[in-house]
């Protein structure tokens, strides 16, 4: 499903192109967030129209709400948002596993309380597996179990242990739907595992080795972007990628800032998905090619220029500063629409960009003069 194209000369940063039953996706390639069957603030139509590839659900909070029986009545989620392209579904683990004081946790799985009414349930490998069966993404994970930042090493080697093992019984159950002919949405759904191991590339390193020989369809590098400074970061992928395989899809989860988008594709990472952009939006921030603009700042209130000079998204080519800070003062919801409108297709072009530069082996010069321009702000968001 995956096709390596092309690698650069000076980097680990690869081109490539992931195939699925919804279609096809370049990479490297940014999805967008819609964790309740909805990219917060920007309809489908809009999705579509900046470009976007693949899309981002949550096990976790699907099956809480609307819940299983509404997606086997509409016949699975793309159906249900009326979005046709591919989907990617997480396991849940890191929504259950941010709940301490809500759930517990034994070999089997995980017992939690519902955020939304307390009320009891349970999540397991083999109930995430089933339930992203019935939602039809088009990538599904295995369950896992995302350790806190900062973790001991002893509670992280626990952490893997249960990662490696709830990987096998994703991957078995998985199969078992598929040999059974259980009815699903998707007929094909490629499983991805997911490496955890904190800061510990020792623990990094067996938990990639022992899932990687389960050959799964794709790897995902977990447990990064929870807490830890952006240099651990980085460590932690670059601890993970040399264990992976260099012919199938890496996608680093939850990830990241903009010039981190850019740093990881050159640790080797081809799909990216973040919140930050509809999430930032919300607080009247909008990324452009030399930092972060925040409109209610009152050196806003007579600017006559676009979001971004040169960009191409709805927001830009129809509105000015002055007018989207006025609707931000005004409560109005346009304003949240039209920066989180602006932020996608920000990033959406990047990823573009990037591809673009490794296509004409120039990745090397885009990567130095995006991060200058970029970081030349002290303090990007």
């Amino acid at each position: 499903m995956f096709q390596l194209l092309k690698t650069d000369s000076g980097s680990l940063a690869r081109r490539g192109r992931l195939t699925t039953s919804h279609g096809t996706i370049e990479t490297p390639q940014y999805m967008p967030v819609g964790t309740q069957a909805t990219v917060k603030a920007v309809a489908p139509r809009d999705l579509d129209a900046m470009g976007t590839e693949i899309i981002l659900g949550n096990t976790y909070h699907l099956f809480l709400r609307p819940g299983l029986e509404v997606f086997k009545k509409f016949g699975g989620l793309h159906k249900f948002m009326n979005w046709h392209k591919p989907i990617l579904t997480d396991s849940g683990g890191f929504q259950v596993f941010s709940l301490p004081k809500l759930r517990k946790i034994t070999d089997e799985g995980v017992e939690f309380r519902s955020h939304l009414d307390g009320s009891k349930f349970f999540l397991g490998p083999k109930e995430s597996i089933a339930i992203q069966h019935a939602l039809g993404s088009d990538i599904i994970m295995a369950f896992d179990e995302c350790p806190p930042w900062p973790a001991e090493e002893g509670a992280v080697a626990d952490a893997v242990k249960r990662t490696i093992q709830w990987g096998r019984s994703s991957l078995d159950h998985h199969r078992h739907l598929i040999a059974t002919h259980e009815s699903r949405p998707t007929a094909e759904q490629a499983l991805f595992g997911i490496v955890q191991g904190s800061g510990f590339p020792n623990q990094r390193q067996e938990c990639a080795e022992a899932l990687v020989a389960m050959d799964f369809d794709g790897y995902a590098i977990g447990g990064v972007s929870v807490g830890e400074p952006e240099d651990e970061m980085y460590r932690a992928v670059e601890s993970t990628v040399p264990h992976l395989p260099t012919q199938k899809v890496r996608y680093a989860m939850g990830l990241g800032q903009p010039h981190q988008l850019v740093e990881l594709v050159a640790r080797g990472v081809d799909i990216f998905d973040c919140v930050l952009p509809t999430r930032v939006a919300r607080h009247a921030t909008v990324y452009t090619r030399t930092g972060t603009v925040n409109l209610r700042g009152a050196q806003y209130r007579l600017d006559g220029a676009p979001l971004e000079s040169g960009c191409g998204c709805y927001a830009c080519q129809n509105f000015t500063r002055a007018y989207i800070r006025h609707l931000f003062k005004a409560g109005e919801i346009l304003a949240l629409v039209l920066v989180s409108l602006h932020n996608l297709h920000f990033y959406l072009e990047l990823m573009r960009d990037i591809r673009d530069a490794l296509d004409r082996d120039s990745f090397g010069t885009f990567r130095e003069n995006f991060n200058r321009n970029y970081l030349s702000q002290k303090n990007p968001l």
